[in-house]
Formats: C-alpha cells, sequence, structure tokens
C-alpha cells in the first residue's frame, strides 16, 4: 500500500513527541497553507478561524473560575463515589463482593505513585476538557495490579492493520519515572480508553477545540479584560484639556503622559491627587456603556459554559436565576446525578466492565448513593420501612441497613424479619446483594 505523504502537522506532532520521522515521501506544503482554518493553524494558536479569541489549554482554561468549578464538581464528584464489584449469578441476581483484588485498585490505589481518589480526578478532568481519559492496565500475567492515568495529549490512537482493533502509541517523559524512554504500543486489551461526547471510533470530540473554546475564550478575555480595567488605574476615565490658546509640544506631550502613568498608573495610586499646571485641566468622563455592562456579560458567560458542561448554573455559585430541580439537598443531588453524572459513570462503568473482565458474570458500578441520600431524618424513616414499619413486609434485614450505616453486624441481623415479629432467614448471598 502507497504511503500517505506527510503534512506539516504530523512533523510538528513528530517533534513535539521527540519520535524520528519515518523514511518515506515527504510532500511540500507552502508557507500559504499555513492560514486561518487549517489543522496548522489551530495547533499553534487554538483557533481555527483566527478569531483573534485567547487560546485556551488545559491549563489556562480553568483560570476562568466557572471552567475550574464545572470541571471540579465533576470530577470531584467522580473521585468521590465508592467502586462497588459486584457477581451476577444465572438467575440474574447480584452480589456485592468485598474480597476480589480489584476493590483496592478502583478505591484505594491505583499504583505506588497514585491513590484512587486523584486518579479518578484526573481521568474525569481529561475526559471533560479533552474528550477522552486514557489509563493504562498494569498486569501481572493475567491479573490487573493497577492503573496508570495518561495524559491525552501523550497517547496516540490507529486502527490495526485489519482496522478491528484499536492501537495506542504512549509518549512516555522522564516525569512518568518509567525505564521505558521513547513510545510504546499497546493494544486496545492493555489501555482503558473512556471516550466522550462524538466519539468516531478513536477519538472523541476535544470540548477545548469545539464547544468548549467560544464560551471559554470569550470568558477568557473578559476576565483579563476585567482585570486590565482594575488594574492600569490610568484607564482613560477623564481627559486632561489645555486652555484656548496653549499648545504643548510633542516633547511636552511625552513627559505628560510619563508622569502621569508614573504618578497615576496602577491601585497603588489611585485617588491621588493630581497637579496640573500651565493651563492644564482635568475633565471627568463617564463610563462606557460596554463597561457598565461588563458585570452582566461575565454573569452570561457563565451560564454559557454551565451549559457547556450540562452543569446547573447554581451548582457552581451563580444564583442569579432559581431553580426548577427542587429546594432540597435531595432533589438537588438526585438531579444532579441524573442528568448530567450519570452519562460519565456509564462510559467509565461500561469501559472498567470489557477491559477489566471480558465477560458479564462479574462488572463494576459506582456507587451514587451517598449523593442522593436525603436528610438524617428522612433517611432513617426509609429504613423502618425497609425493615418493616407497623406490620408491613420488610424487604431489608438490619445488617444489610446497619451494613448502609457502616455499622457492625448484630447477632440475627441477617434474618428478614416479619408482620407478625417473627424472622424469616435468608437465603446464602442474599443479604449481600
Amino acid at each position: 500500500m502507497t504511503a500517505q505523504p506527510r503534512t506539516v502537522f504530523d512533523m510538528v506532532l513528530d517533534a513535539f513527541r521527540g519520535r524520528k520521522p519515518e523514511a518515506e515521501p515527504q510532500a511540500a506544503v507552502p508557507l500559504s497553507g499555513v492560514s486561518a482554518g487549517t489543522d496548522l493553524w489551530a495547533a499553534f494558536t487554538g483557533s481555527a478561524f483566527g478569531d483573534g479569541l485567547p487560546v485556551v489549554g488545559s491549563s489556562t482554561v480553568t483560570q476562568v473560575t466557572a471552567v475550574h468549578a464545572c470541571v471540579q464538581l465533576i470530577s470531584g464528584a467522580i473521585a468521590s463515589l465508592p467502586v462497588n464489584i459486584y457477581q451476577r449469578d444465572p438467575n440474574g441476581e447480584q452480589q456485592q463482593l468485598y474480597d476480589d483484588p480489584l476493590w483496592w485498585v478502583l478505591n484505594e490505589q491505583f499504583n505506588p505513585r497514585w491513590a484512587a481518589a486523584p486518579g479518578w480526578e484526573y481521568g474525569a478532568s481529561s475526559n471533560l476538557l479533552h474528550g477522552d481519559a486514557f489509563f493504562e492496565i498494569e498486569r501481572r500475567g493475567p491479573a490487573v495490579v493497577g492503573l496508570r492515568p495518561l495524559h491525552p495529549l501523550a497517547v496516540e490512537v490507529r486502527p490495526s492493520s485489519d482496522g478491528r482493533r484499536l492501537l495506542y502509541r504512549v509518549t512516555n517523559t522522564p516525569d512518568d519515572g518509567l525505564d521505558v524512554a521513547g513510545s510504546q504500543v499497546f493494544d486496545q486489551d492493555d489501555i482503558v480508553h473512556v471516550p466522550g461526547p462524538g466519539f468516531d471510533g478513536r477519538r472523541s470530540v476535544p470540548p477545548l477545540r469545539n464547544h468548549l473554546r467560544m464560551a471559554a475564550g470569550a470568558a477568557s478575555a473578559m476576565q483579563e479584560y476585567t482585570a486590565r480595567f482594575f488594574s492600569q488605574g490610568a484607564r482613560p476615565d477623564y481627559v486632561i484639556k489645555a486652555d484656548t490658546g496653549v499648545s504643548l509640544s510633542v516633547e511636552a506631550l511625552a513627559a505628560l503622559r510619563a508622569q502621569v502613568d508614573e504618578y497615576h498608573a496602577g491601585l497603588k495610586n489611585s485617588r491621588r491627587p493630581m497637579l496640573l499646571s500651565g493651563g492644564l485641566d482635568v475633565k471627568p468622563l463617564t463610563m462606557p456603556l460596554e463597561d457598565v455592562e461588563l458585570l452582566g456579560l461575565r454573569q452570561f458567560q457563565v451560564e454559557e459554559i454551565a451549559r457547556a458542561f450540562g452543569v446547573p448554573p447554581f451548582m457552581i455559585g451563580h444564583n442569579e436565576k432559581t431553580t426548577s430541580w427542587g429546594s432540597g439537598v435531595e432533589a438537588m443531588g438526585v438531579g444532579f446525578v441524573r442528568y448530567t453524572l450519570r452519562q460519565y459513570l456509564t462510559r467509565f462503568e461500561n469501559e472498567l466492565n470489557r477491559k477489566l473482565f471480558r465477560q458479564g458474570r462479574k462488572f463494576v458500578a459506582f456507587d451514587t448513593t451517598e449523593l442522593e441520600q436525603a436528610d438524617t431524618k428522612s433517611l432513617f424513616e426509609s429504613f423502618r420501612i425497609a425493615v418493616g414499619r407497623a406490620g408491613e413486609p420488610a424487604f431489608m434485614t438490619l445488617d444489610e441497613v446497619r451494613r448502609r450505616l457502616k455499622l457492625k453486624s448484630m447477632p440475627g441481623g441477617d434474618v428478614l424479619p416479619t408482620g407478625d415479629g417473627a424472622p424469616v432467614a435468608v437465603a446464602e448471598g442474599t443479604a449481600n446483594a
């Protein structure tokens, strides 16, 4: 098969990753091809359209507080959830496993360098900003002994020769602390690849280059403008006017401008009296309308960014408008899990199950109980109903309730209460279902 000609964009990536380009025909790219709208233009500017907005990257975009709040809310919620391991029997009943070796990896320590909570947070942040999250599956023989989070920009995804599988080229850096220098190629069975919206079989649509770029870029521009607005005290909200007949030379104008900058620019010189002579006078100017509306524009950008992440604005501190999610913490938690968090959790669970277990008998699931949990009074009332209240039939044992509250089991707690007070023995394994 004839090798495809390489583009300047491919050569830029090779240089960035420290790779030596393969010996193949090089296609000449004219300088006119480096223009707005091309991939090479976007690689250096962050914008494919030359719209003049600030470049947004994973390090700069989180300087916008609304973006940071959305990413922190979703990734922090995922990192705080327990990852339970279940076993499904032929009858469809599910039993939670407490002694599976993978429980420690998924809940406490990915590997000696990564605790589980920051590992999940890193992966979720990568998914939110770059569209994909990657983890190397560390094995000892066939057994999974750890996960290593990978930066999305260090992973190149390509199909296998027959096009039925994916191969992952991972570029290692000195910070990885690995003996293997350069890059490694992994089969898809050794990489957990959590895609995002727009997945095309290889990579997902990166939010930083698509739906988040305009909103975050505009918010970043307004944030920078606001900072300059307040830090440069010599902004043009006044004019220095000379009396009729007084003419200043170019040198005099330069000296006056330097004096104003030196004695009146910056926050430390604000409110400092101005001394003028030679027929000069200060005339105040009203604040331009666009400056008055700046606060309103920034509030609108908060809503735009929250909409891009699927986060209700009130959950990131934007309380200008009311919410229809209810006023209780339980209603807010249930709505957040159901409409925002569940789509991310499903992607993580689906990829973990097909890469770690390879069969349907065992599976993992994030436990969202604490996020959806009601207040203490309502919680205890629901447990009273579960164990049988006022003669009603019970559907949970006392040990199951105590396990939810992280309490020790008690003698006789593994029996199901009945309405007449007579205990009913629970079949083995049902109490853990």
